[in-house]
């Protein structure tokens, strides 16, 4: 196993550009469950803290490392191992990206269904945060698209969880458990990822409306009508133009302040076709200035104005990301929270999420303040939005995780009874507090 002591900027510090480096010793990068076990016990006999990395496309902090950790990269766990089509399972190690799964199954009738919008992300990271994505809405998130998985302990013991049964009774269900911890239980280095058939026909639609109202009432109907579109996405004009900027391409002419971007599949044309036309006669009732079906090369190009929209806003100077879910009817009316706490605390927002499941993102862009002045805006700003999402019975992340941006905000959605329980699972699988200490909770 490569181990080595000088280490890159790039392992110590994480997509959210930290100020300061990160504190560590050593970074190791193995390329098997057994040399990540044999390091494991190594790191446990010695009390070690170890981080596990990733892509480092994660946006909480959650790799960030501290107090002379030792850094364990996957990234040479890059190995797509087998395609099991008889119960349509891929078995990949951790550290394969979402772009090389999606490219390995390009000639096949199969696809892996979470979408996450950066596709350099690491399979094993976008378990650890239960990432979703856009076609969540339709195929649910990580956790529901893996069968089971190897994982390391912290004392380095190796355990395999799930299976390849559909059904399972069979005493705690621990397969869950792993998932969306943040590497603070075990690491995950093994997977065996639930694939889908491919349907035959796939067709985009952007619905383009004056102000959030006809949206929400669209999203609304959608949602509860016999369609299952694959993505339903909200967009927005600011959002859409940083992205605009940043790949030089212009998304089809839609007149309209806010926007819906629906894909539908299907493996006939009359289904197709259904699904079509009872989104835009929803959106035609809801008050839609216009809706337009996009050719396959508009559709391309539209959905990679809608991945870049983070690109866009990250190119524009500091920035920072929250990602809540609150249920569906108070979707929107979040988005106008948001906007009206932007006003309230003067700081540039901008808007784009998953409509479909009541997750929207939240940018907040820094302007002309001072280093302090951007510190006490953002802690405003986070405090009053977290206030509302806890009142309106949401969560604080859907997809991102809670890392160390957002674990000072654990207490409005958890009591201390629950939090109590979160230490005692960290505390039986852990006992010396070695993995990834300090991120999520204290």
């Amino acid at each position: 196993m490569q181990i080595e002591k000088s280490i890159s900027d790039k392992y110590l510090k994480t997509y959210m550009a930290e100020d300061q480096a990160g504190s560590a010793d050593l970074i190791a990068f193995p390329r098997s469950t057994e040399e990540v076990a044999e390091f494991m016990q190594k790191a446990n006999s010695q009390n070690q803290h170890v981080v596990t990395v990733g892509s480092q496309t994660g946006l909480t902090s959650a790799t960030y490392p501290t107090n002379h950790a030792w850094l364990l990269s996957i990234e040479k766990m890059n190995q797509i191992i087998s395609l099991d089509e008889q119960t349509l399972t891929l078995n990949v190690q951790a550290g394969v990206t979402l772009a090389d799964i999606r490219d390995y199954l390009k000639g096949t009738p199969y696809f892996y269904a979470p979408d996450p919008g950066n596709k350099n992300a690491s399979v094993g990271g976008t378990a650890s945060t239960n990432a979703g994505g856009m076609r969540a809405i339709k195929y649910g998130v990580t956790r529901d698209n893996i069968r089971g998985y190897d994982v390391v302990l912290a004392n380095g013991e190796i355990m395999h969880v799930g299976s390849l049964n559909k059904k399972d009774a069979t005493a705690y269900d621990l397969k869950d458990l792993f998932i969306g911890a943040e590497g603070t239980l075990g690491v995950i280095t093994e997977m065996q990822l639930k694939l889908t058939p491919r349907p035959l026909y796939e067709k985009s639609l952007i619905l383009g409306f004056a102000s959030l109202d006809g949206v929400a009432n669209t999203i609304f109907e959608v949602v509860k009508s016999p369609v299952q579109p694959i993505a339903l996405e909200l967009l927005e004009e600011s959002g859409i133009h940083y992205s605009e900027q940043f790949i030089d391409k212009e998304m089809p002419a839609v007149p309209g302040q806010a926007f819906l971007l629906a894909t539908v599949a299907d493996n006939g044309h009359a289904g197709l076709d259904y699904q079509l036309e009872t989104i835009q006669e929803l959106g035609n009732k809801a008050g839609a200035i216009e809706a337009r079906e996009l050719s396959e090369n508009e559709a391309s190009e539209m959905w990679q104005i809608r991945d870049n929209i983070l690109n866009g806003i990250v190119a524009q100077g500091d920035w920072k990301m929250y990602d809540p879910v609150v249920p569906n009817h108070y979707f929107t009316n979040l988005v106008i929270e948001g906007k009206r706490l932007g006003e309230k605390h003067q700081v540039k927002t901008g808007f784009f999420g998953h409509a479909g499941d009541g997750n929207i993102h939240i940018c907040v862009m820094r302007d002309t303040q001072s280093d302090q002045e951007w510190e006490a805006t953002k802690k405003a700003y986070e405090h009053d939005l977290f206030t509302y999402v806890a009142n309106h019975g949401g969560l604080l992340t859907a997809e991102h995780g809670i890392g160390l941006e957002k674990k000072d905000y654990l207490s409005y959605f958890k009591d201390e009874t629950y939090i109590s329980v979160l230490r005692g699972i960290k505390k039986a699988l852990d006992p010396k507090g070695i993995l990834n200490p300090g991120k999520m909770f204290d």
